[in-house]
């Protein structure tokens, strides 16, 4: 891929170039089909892992998000992370945004709106029933964080506020920078795309210290479970064990076939796998979710400002520092896109595994699906606009 500002890039996946008419379409054939059959995503959702007598992994979502996660750590080569301290300053934005402002200012944005400002049109006295944190048994009735204990079809739920399920779903975006789509937004712009990827590799690996230990502590902050071990158990299936299958069969079939091949035709197939994995699990949540949308269709509006607003503030301190820092475009660009994008994949894994499958924190990261895109595309066009702000 030549980074030649002068090279029109476009995608040439149709799944890429149309993400938000898939994921619309989603949303429509999933509340049909939670029409249809309506007991059919609880029971798919009921074949799972228990722990103690808790379901903590739902094997079919399991089994969708490992093919949507695999494709993208399979790309990563792990000794263009070895060398990535060559890169020097944008290697510490991304890694500083990402880590030490992006999930503050998604905690603080959606708590105002969610919280404050759009908290009547969501309902003040709505509320959502999510899973009890792993390992935790208490009585029916009891109190926990923001929510109640309560018996639902004979198990034990916790019974939360519903725009604090939502502020949940938000967070978990918040704390997921992006490792997948990024390498697309940042070919667009005619980034570096060397450097994108070694940025990814970077960031799936800081993942798997951090992502836990933020979503535990943001999650009690906000008054939410503290579910840590399945936090740890999210992280270590939906990142830990993709990322371990990526690079021993990364070595495999180079060593087997070449390298060439590797990249021409063993990528070429799974190009389409892991957005293929993600419409399937779309479809599933959407036809859980399909009761709560049909009756309130502004809730996906309520969830996406937020969202929308973040987006725009991460892209734009990044964005800002990268010219600071007198960083060049092509490095600039993808600095930039990979804060304001978000890993949706580990984050509606996670919110699944945390919360459950009908859980409004479910539904609050696919809205992130559903805005990503358009979103993404028009940065990408103001990006291509404004070379000229950096030095060639």
């Amino acid at each position: 891929m030549s980074t030649d500002a002068g090279n029109e890039r476009k995608m040439t996946s149709l799944f890429e170039r149309y993400l938000t008419v898939w994921v619309g379409l989603c949303i429509i054939g999933g509340i049909l089909l939670g029409k249809i059959a309506p007991d059919l995503a609880k029971s798919l959702d009921a074949m799972s892992i228990n722990v103690n007598g808790a379901p903590v992994v739902s094997i079919p979502i399991a089994v969708c998000l490992f093919f949507m996660m695999y494709p993208i750590m399979v790309k990563i080569d792990f000794a263009s992370v070895v060398k990535a301290g060559k890169s020097g300053k944008p290697v510490f934005l991304t890694l500083f945004i990402n880590w030490c402002i992006k999930p503050f200012t998604m905690y603080a944005i959606a708590l105002f709106f969610l919280g404050f400002l759009l908290k009547s049109f969501i309902g003040a006295e709505a509320m959502d029933l999510v899973k009890m944190p792993f390992g935790l048994d208490l009585p029916v009735g009891a109190q926990h964080g923001a929510g109640i204990v309560v018996l639902q079809d004979g198990i034990k739920m916790l019974q939360v506020p519903l725009w604090r399920s939502y502020f949940a779903g938000c967070i978990l975006l918040g704390i997921a920078p992006c490792t997948a789509m990024v390498l697309v937004w940042g070919y667009l712009s005619r980034g570096n795309d060397g450097l994108t990827l070694v940025m990814v590799a970077l960031n799936s690996l800081t993942m798997l210290v951090l992502y836990g230990i933020l979503g535990g502590f943001l999650l009690g902050v906000g008054k939410l479970p503290i579910p840590w071990q399945a936090l740890l158990l999210s992280v270590s299936i939906y990142v830990a064990l993709p990322l371990v299958a990526g690079y021993f069969s990364r070595r495999w079939i180079i060593a087997a076939k070449g390298e060439i091949w590797f990249k021409e035709r063993f990528l070429g197939v799974l190009t389409p796998v892991t957005i293929s994995a993600l419409l399937l699990t779309l479809v599933l949540l959407f036809s859980f979710k399909g009761d709560v949308i049909t009756a309130n269709p502004l809730t996906i509006l309520w969830i996406a400002i937020p969202l929308f607003i973040q987006t725009i503030l991460i892209f734009a301190l990044g964005y800002a520092a990268a010219r600071f820092f007198r960083l060049k475009y092509e490095d600039a660009a993808p600095a930039a896109m990979i804060g304001a994008s978000n890993h949706f994949e580990v984050a509606i894994a996670t919110a699944v595994m945390l919360f459950g499958l009908s859980s409004g924190a479910a539904l609050a990261t696919v809205v992130g699906v559903l805005i990503e895109v358009p979103v993404m595309l028009m940065l990408v066009g103001f990006c291509k606009k404004t070379t000229h702000w950096f030095e060639s």
